[in-house]
């Protein structure tokens, strides 16, 4: 019995400390090292505080700001534990709706998020919440819908705004991967910046 034991636990531990620390180890100091930003969650700062991550979406809603897509998560609520409530954006209850095609609930929404908007057509991604709830980029089309409405608040052209949506549109990965697409923490940011 104990020859058939020993090799078993020796085993266990070599790959508990192999797979388990070693592996995870060398695997943060090789993140650490040669990706450092992404490594510790791709955040962005102004000056010495943290205002978000380029891969969290946040919730703008003002008038003077892009507004990302629509968020589904969901929180406790307060008042009954039994229930939720929204909480757009909340990273640690990521998760979509869960309605399907032909929810009743689902096409209401869609359609009080499209007049909402005042655009036809409304581009698909500010009238449809992604499956994370997270999703920190639009479309360019959909960033160039609220330009007018952007500048209108701002007081400037639109042509400022939109020169400013340009400027920050990111391409596709490595020329073929995804689609082009806007960072709204990093566009409203620069909106501040640049035209506050």
């Amino acid at each position: 019995m104990l020859t058939l034991l020993r090799p078993a636990l020796v085993l266990t531990l070599l790959f508990t400390l192999l797979t388990g620390l070693a592996y995870p180890l060398a695997i943060t100091g090789l993140a650490q090292g040669l990706l450092p930003h992404q490594a510790n969650g791709s955040l962005i700062t102004r000056g010495e505080r943290v205002v978000g991550s380029e891969l969290i979406g946040q919730a703008f809603t003002g008038p003077r700001y892009i507004h990302g897509r629509p968020s589904a998560t969901t929180a406790a609520d307060p008042a009954d534990a039994t229930k939720t409530v929204d909480a757009p954006y909340n990273a640690a209850a990521s998760g979509g709706s869960n309605l399907g095609p032909s929810s009743r609930a689902l096409l209401e929404a869609v359609q009080a998020r499209a007049a909402a908007l005042g655009v036809s057509p409304a581009p698909a991604d500010l009238v449809t919440a992604s499956a994370s709830g997270l999703d920190p980029h639009v479309s360019p089309a959909a960033a160039m819908a609220q330009a007018a409405r952007v500048a209108a608040a701002r007081g400037v052209a639109a042509a400022r705004v939109v020169a400013l949506v340009q400027r920050h549109t990111e391409g596709r990965s490595f020329g073929i991967l995804g689609e082009p697409r806007v960072n709204v923490l990093a566009l409203n940011l620069a909106l501040d910046a640049e035209l506050p």
